[in-house]
């Protein structure tokens, strides 16, 4: 009888725990992106995509920034929001090498974010006067870099802290439980 009580209070714990622990779960991020994490290319994309795991929005004006060797910084025009999707026309200048898109959203659950796709370029992208920018682009900010991907704002870590101190707290309160049920078998 005595290991019923404690099998169900240890079931009734870990029950508690995956449903406080999983709303720390559900924060949406990066499914894909084109050009792709680690990607070689050829010739350098006219536009970048970004798909979410759930929907966006732009965390400020300027979302996204691509940087590479020789501080080459490519033109990044306007980002257009589509649900989960977000997309931008990009003029590439720059050597060929290791090239870093940062982008910052804001998901719907008010969670922001950034991070970066490192892919390469094979051969240089061609110089600025031989393509023609399009109206629709604008130059981007010169502004402080972007965060590295992985580094997260005091908003960020609020929300995961009070989530881990409940789960702990959840499960001392069943192990708590548990031994004093064994305690008044004996």
């Amino acid at each position: 009888m005595r290991f019923k009580r404690f099998g169900a209070s240890l079931l009734v714990t870990g029950l508690a725990l995956l449903g406080t622990a999983s709303p720390a779960l559900a924060h949406s991020e990066l499914k894909s992106s084109d050009p792709a994490r680690g990607a070689s290319l050829a010739t350098p994309p006219t536009q970048i995509k970004l798909t979410f795991s759930g929907p966006v929005t732009l965390a400020d004006q300027n979302p996204i920034q691509i940087t590479g060797p020789e501080n080459a910084s490519w033109t990044v025009g306007r980002a257009e929001v589509a649900g989960t999707v977000v997309t931008a026309p990009v003029q590439a200048v720059g050597p060929a090498g290791e090239y870093t898109l940062r982008y910052k959203v804001t998901f719907e659950d008010t969670h922001a974010t950034s991070g970066s796709v490192k892919f390469n370029l094979s051969a240089p992208a061609p110089s600025p006067t031989s393509q023609a920018p399009t109206s629709s682009q604008a130059p981007a900010s010169s502004a402080a870099p972007a965060p590295q991907a992985g580094e997260t704002t005091p908003e960020d870590l609020v929300p995961t802290w009070v989530w881990i101190v409940l789960a702990v707290a959840v499960v001392v309160a069943g192990i708590v439980v548990a031994l004093r049920f064994i305690r008044r078998k004996d």
